[in-house]
């Protein structure tokens, strides 16, 4: 039996307040109880019609609607036939058509976040007022997910706000608005200070408003801006096709495309011809390999962060004392998060100066919070106070947490450690955050080395998704529940891998960089590799983001390697990557753009374009290598790093291999290395055939590894 998820109340004036409060689910969505219970509301509205004066749709949750139920999505996709689909979408176009041509005025109160279908519902609606709270969302994210609106988003917006508004600021970026914003975009038409004051607010605009139609319904409407075949209009679609393709950097994403052929079409035609257009172009993206890739990835993006797996008796653990040590770049991040979280932070330095510089990176994010709107002057000064820059060790006392930022020197961590440990709560959890220096061996540095783990951050942290959990081989099992609530704390996901030098997230990122390293030392032109990249919709380009972390840090890898070779008594093949990093580094004084030179020239701490002294350094006439090969050797090299590490039992299962590629480098459209590896031409097969072809052509590191060659010969698929 269905339930019913929407509240019906009338009250004397005659305006019906239609809340949405699936008791099922803590967010609303569009699942199959919501559209019965939307329809039969339609269908009651119109049936009592006359008595009605106007109606206010808002929400019993803190969210207004998420939109589509996408796992319910996905298994219709899945089963039905085209028409099937298209019909699906259609029905719930209808339901909307009704509703805003009842006759009655009808408002959304948004009181809380509008995405996707939720955000089409209210744009089916005459009026929107949202409360002014920036941590609500209201936008049409369908593009990131490789699909479209398909309920009437994109033929309301467009008419709403024309082509280019639409586009621009709704549509092709999928851009998610706080309310200031989304007024000025125009899909908000009114604000409230709080949510008390909707309703009154709603009641009020109907009152005002007896009789409104939707502006596409008035006669003689025209679109902002005009249609696709208006003179003026025809002469910028050009630079609309321009936009979608500097968006996308060249990658094969059809999503936006689509999106852009529905909106321009849509602009030819009446209304209910543009809504078939749009539908027809959404199952056109349902269908696809790549759209399928990226809701995949979304649902594993779900699962990663469901507090699953944990360990049992471990009580949930909240930091409220955070001892930071190293306040470099990284350092200050990690502050900045925790403060921003609520917990009382330790800043610690070799010189207070320098706590203070770490604690001015904090203050710069705030304010720049502060000056846009988003935050108020109260919220920046609690944030801030709560960083507490020192010199002093002492005044790491009681610290319940400890996070380790220095220099990447294993004695220089452990004598730091050594310092620190004895001041800190007896049961702190002591984490460290290097990018590649294996865990276990730091662990040496610590008394309590089952209460030891990594947490690997990327810079920069308050932007960055993501923490990579390292786990020691003495690292108990307690430990890594705790660090995974201290990681969510700060609203990221935890990727919890086991040790090994380099771990996971790094290995991804030497794999791609130091090819990108080879293909320059074959001659091939760095603008060809760094637009390769793009192509491939990687979402770093190698070298830019090589002079982002620096050149030294890179030498120092290739120093570690050389060093590790050596105790290992294994000896080390050097490859061309490393005189590459090592001339840039030593020759030429280009160690990346802290040092004001790298790959790309710096001035004034702003990027200038390629450094014409590549050519002459390292060739760059090489054009006999197909485009065809720079993409896929950048994205085989990061699938096979990622097959190895689950080979090795770096990675544990195919669901953290997947979603830790993608936020390692992996483009959003394969769904992650795994997905990329099975969906490739011919499945696995296919890709081991294409890798032995790269490995003949370029070198051994494309040769496939076990687990790939056992997968080939039992005909499967890469599975945990």
């Amino acid at each position: 039996m269905s339930t019913n998820t929407i509240r019906w109340e009338k009250g004397t004036d005659g305006i019906v307040v239609l809340t949405l409060d699936d008791p099922n689910q803590a967010t609303n969505t569009w699942n199959a109880d919501f559209r019965e219970s939307l329809y039969a509301a339609v269908d009651r509205l119109t049936a009592e019609r006359e008595s009605i004066t106007g109606v206010i749709l808002t929400s019993g949750k803190e969210t207004f609607s998420a939109g589509a139920d996408l796992k319910e999505l996905a298994e219709i996709v899945e089963t039905a036939e085209t028409a099937e689909i298209a019909a699906f979408f259609d029905e719930a176009k209808a339901c909307l058509r009704r509703l805003e041509t009842l006759g009655r005025p009808v408002v959304a109160a948004i009181n809380g976040t509008a995405l996707g279908g939720g955000l089409e519902l209210a744009l089916a609606t005459h009026h929107r007022i949202a409360v002014d709270d920036s941590t609500i969302q209201i936008g049409l994210p369908e593009v990131t997910l490789g699909a479209i609106p398909g309920a009437g988003g994109v033929v309301r917006t467009v008419r709403m706000l024309g082509l280019a508004d639409a586009l621009l600021n709704i549509l092709i970026k999928g851009q998610k608005h706080e309310p200031k914003k989304a007024l000025a975009a125009g899909i908000v038409d009114e604000l409230v200070a709080t949510p008390a004051e909707l309703i009154p607010a709603a009641k009020a605009w109907i009152a005002a408003n007896p009789a409104p139609e939707q502006p596409w319904d008035r006669r003689g409407h025209r679109i902002p801006g005009g249609t696709a075949t208006d003179p003026a209009m025809a002469m910028n679609l050009p630079a609309f096709t321009s936009t979608v393709r500097k968006e996308l950097k060249g990658a094969d994403f059809p999503a936006a495309r689509n999106l852009l052929a529905a909106a321009v079409e849509s602009t030819l035609v009446d209304f209910t011809a543009a809504s078939t257009i749009e539908t027809r172009y959404l199952v056109n993206l349902l269908q696809s390999p790549i759209t399928k890739n990226m809701v995949g990835a979304f649902f594993n993006l779900q699962r990663m962060n469901k507090p699953t797996g944990r360990a049992v008796g471990v009580e949930p653990f909240t930091p409220r004392r955070v001892a930071v040590l190293g306040a470099g770049m990284m350092g200050a991040g990690i502050a900045y998060e925790y403060a921003r979280a609520g917990a009382e932070v330790v800043l610690k330095d070799i010189s207070v100066e320098s706590a203070e510089r770490g604690k001015g990176y904090s203050r710069a994010l705030v304010e720049k919070a502060v000056s846009r709107g988003r935050k108020s002057q109260r919220w920046a000064d609690e944030l801030l106070a709560r960083i507490h820059p020192t010199a002093d060790t002492a005044e790491l006392a009681g610290a319940d947490v400890m996070i380790e930022a220095v220099f990447e020197d294993a004695d220089l961590k452990k004598r730091t450690y050594s310092e620190v440990e004895p001041l800190l709560d007896p049961a702190a959890l002591l984490a460290s955050n290097t990018s590649q220096i294996p865990i276990t061996g730091l662990a040496e540095g610590v008394s309590r080395p089952e209460d030891f783990i990594g947490m690997h951050f990327s810079s920069p942290v308050e932007k960055m998704p993501f923490v990579e959990v390292i786990k020691g081989r003495l690292t108990s099992a307690e430990t890594v529940a705790r660090t995974v609530d201290a990681v969510r704390m700060i609203g990221k996901t935890p990727i919890v891998v086991n040790d090994g030098r380099g771990f996971y997230l790094t290995r991804l990122f030497q794999a791609l960089t130091f090819e990108a390293l080879e293909m320059l030392a074959e001659g091939v032109p760095a603008p060809s590799i760094e637009q390769a990249a793009a192509q491939a919709g990687l979402p770093t380009q190698p070298l830019l983001v090589l002079d982002q972390v620096s050149l030294t840090l890179a030498r120092s890898i290739i120093a570690d390697r050389q060093a590790a070779a050596a105790t290992a008594g294994s000896g080390y093949n050097e490859r061309n990557c490393d005189t590459v990093v090592f001339d840039m580094v030593d020759k030429y004084d280009r160690a990346g753009r802290a040092a004001g030179a790298g790959f790309y020239g710096y001035a004034d701490g702003k990027r200038l374009g390629l450094w014409p002294g590549l050519r002459a350094a390292f060739g760059g006439d090489n054009r006999e290598i197909s485009f065809e090969d720079l993409r896929e050797r950048m994205l085989f090299i990061i699938s096979l790093e990622v097959v190895k590490c689950l080979d090795e039992g770096i990675v544990e299962t195919t669901l953290t291999a997947d979603v830790g590629s993608l936020m390692g480098g992996m483009p959003p459209w394969t769904g992650g290395a795994v997905t990329y590896v099975n969906s490739y031409h011919g499945g696995v097969a296919g890709f081991v055939a294409r890798a032995r072809e790269l490995a003949a052509a370029y070198g051994d590191r494309f040769t496939p590894p076990t687990l790939l060659l056992v997968a080939t010969e039992r005909g499967a698929s890469i599975a945990s």
